[in-house]
């Protein structure tokens, strides 16, 4: 059952939290530091920031127990919109492509997405913090700077179609993943689209569980704490 982080008068050494949409993964870490003091955090697997869901979070000593769940499956939840591809393969992104009422049935969209299931070798986002020279992906692609997609071994153990509706002009495929360390879902998104020969980007993505923790059990952020970080975080901006 989810609890609010103000019903804490400390940190445990080990937190499970549900991140909310629009901060980074180290941002929870910079809340976490002004409501709880100063002292080493660490988490277990980075959320980009328009995702939400369950981050593994080591607190103190509890940071080496992470380092041991960084390798650990992890589940997915995410919507993909089938006919637009982005610059950055979700909804954050340029459009690249559109195709306006794809021509598609639901058991075509069922059947490719059980397809997924297997190893599956896939270029990573160039939105990604993947490294190439010693500098982050996502560096060359927003300084405009054309560099080669980098391929992955990624793979999906457990894939389902959990629901399956039109967005105007739009389709958009509900999907669960159970994934290994190392998959990019963002590149899953995009590879649902190539087989079904129409543009793809993911529209939602959650993480709901990493090995055997679930989402289930996490704390939430409290409103107030959010708002007051967003605002503080909009008056540095202004300031420059």
């Amino acid at each position: 059952m989810k609890k609010s982080l103000n019903t804490l008068t400390s940190l445990p050494s080990f937190v499970l939290l549900d991140k909310p949409r629009g901060i980074s993964s180290f941002d929870v870490i910079r809340i976490l530091h002004k409501y709880f003091g100063k002292q080493k955090i660490g988490h277990a697997g980075t959320l980009d920031p328009q995702a939400t869901g369950l981050l593994l979070l080591g607190v103190g000593s509890g940071t080496k127990k992470i380092t041991e769940l960084v390798g650990l499956d992890k589940t997915y939840l995410t919507d993909i919109v089938l006919g637009k591809s982005t610059t950055t393969g979700d909804v954050e992104g340029k459009v690249v492509e559109t195709l306006e009422y794809p021509d598609m049935k639901e058991r075509q969209v069922e059947d490719a997405v059980y397809s997924m299931k297997g190893v599956l070798e896939l270029p990573v986002s160039l939105y990604s913090a993947i490294k190439k020279n010693g500098k982050p992906l996502y560096k060359y692609a927003r300084e405009g700077v054309l560099v080669e997609t980098p391929f992955r071994t990624m793979e999906v153990k457990e894939v389902s179609l959990l629901d399956w509706y039109k967005k105007e002009p739009f389709q958009v495929a509900r999907v669960r993943f159970r994934v290994s360390k190392g998959t990019y879902v963002r590149s899953l998104a995009e590879e649902l689209g190539k087989r079904l020969s129409v543009p793809a980007s993911l529209l939602t993505l959650r993480r709901t569980s990493v090995g055997m923790y679930t989402i289930e059990d996490s704390y939430t952020i409290p409103d107030e704490w959010l708002q007051d970080f967003m605002q503080h975080k909009k008056r540095k901006k202004e300031e420059g």
